[in-house]
This record gives C-alpha cells, structure tokens and sequence, in this order.
C-alpha cells in the first residue's frame, strides 16, 4: 500500500505559522507532508505546475490549502484535481473577520471543505487518509481515546480545584 501524504499550500510565507500547526499534527499521526508557497492570483501558472508535477508522482492523498483574504488558492486548487482538498484560512481580522466568506463560498461545482481549526484541519486529512490506511485509523482512535481520558482526570479533579478543603462541595 502506496503512504499517502498531505501537500499544504500556502498562499504566502506570512501563513507559515498556521502551517506549522497542522504540519505538527500531522507529524503526531505519521503522516507525511510536504509544504509549497504558491498563489492564484500572482503566481497561477506555478500552482498549476506543482499541482501537475504532484499528479504524476502520484503520491498526495489530500491537499490543505491556507489562504486569507480572497481565497481563490483552495477553489483552483480543488477544480484541478480529484483529490480532498481541505481550506484552511489563517484567522484575520480584516473587513471584521467577513474575509472568511471567501473560503466558505465556492462555486457550484468546487467541493472545498473548510476546516478553520489548524489541528482539525489535520485530523480531517488524516481521516480521509484512515479510509485506505488502517494504521492511520488506529492513531486517530489513540488520539481520541487520550483526548476522552484528559477530560475524566480533568473531571475528576475539579472538586479538589473548585473547593479547598473544608469549603464543601
């Protein structure tokens, strides 16, 4: 079985610090992924490049793309491929946050899923990638196991937090 990776793009180096946190994750999981700086607005014959130099060497399983403002980097990337193609926007602040909208609206035809959190970015990359890697799946039942296990130490204790000794519960 061919191990899949995850081709992060990012519209800029400005959304490298985004990148890292899903490169992190997915490093946590094994999976391997590559990241490349291209955009669609001024650099569109070097995304189509790299998206038609990854195609022959066959070995992408999803695409995450990062990009803020007009995203136009996630709907071209999507439409000039088959693959999963996750968009996930660094956080902004400009025009109150309704930048975001751009990520959220494609058009008829451009399936883009948009995942804001950077980790769960990576989860839904890795997911897609369990479909045909088991080994993977094993790691998310892992991952989620510690997460249900942090919140039952957490729970229990809370009293000791909440009410010293002698305060009553």
């Amino acid at each position: 079985m061919k191990h899949r990776k995850v081709l992060i793009l990012m519209g800029g180096k400005s959304d490298s610090n985004h990148a890292a946190r899903i490169i992190d994750f997915l490093y946590k999981m094994g999976i391997p992924s590559e990241t490349r700086i291209a955009s669609a607005h001024k650099t569109p014959e070097k995304l189509l490049s790299i998206l038609a130099e990854e195609k022959k060497k066959d070995k992408v399983g999803v695409f995450i793309t990062i990009a803020g403002l007009s995203n136009a980097l996630s709907g071209v990337v999507e439409f000039s491929t088959e693959l999963p193609v996750i968009a996930c926007p660094p956080p902004s602040e400009a025009f109150g946050g309704a930048d975001i909208y751009s990520s959220l609206r494609m058009p008829p035809g451009v399936a883009v899923a948009t995942v804001l959190d950077p980790r769960n970015a990576a989860l839904f990359a890795a997911k897609i990638l369990a479909i045909a890697e088991p080994g993977i799946g094993e790691k998310i039942k892992a991952f989620q196991q510690e997460a249900r296990d942090r919140i039952e130490t957490d729970d229990a204790g809370l009293g000791a937090e909440l009410y010293p000794e002698g305060t009553g519960q």
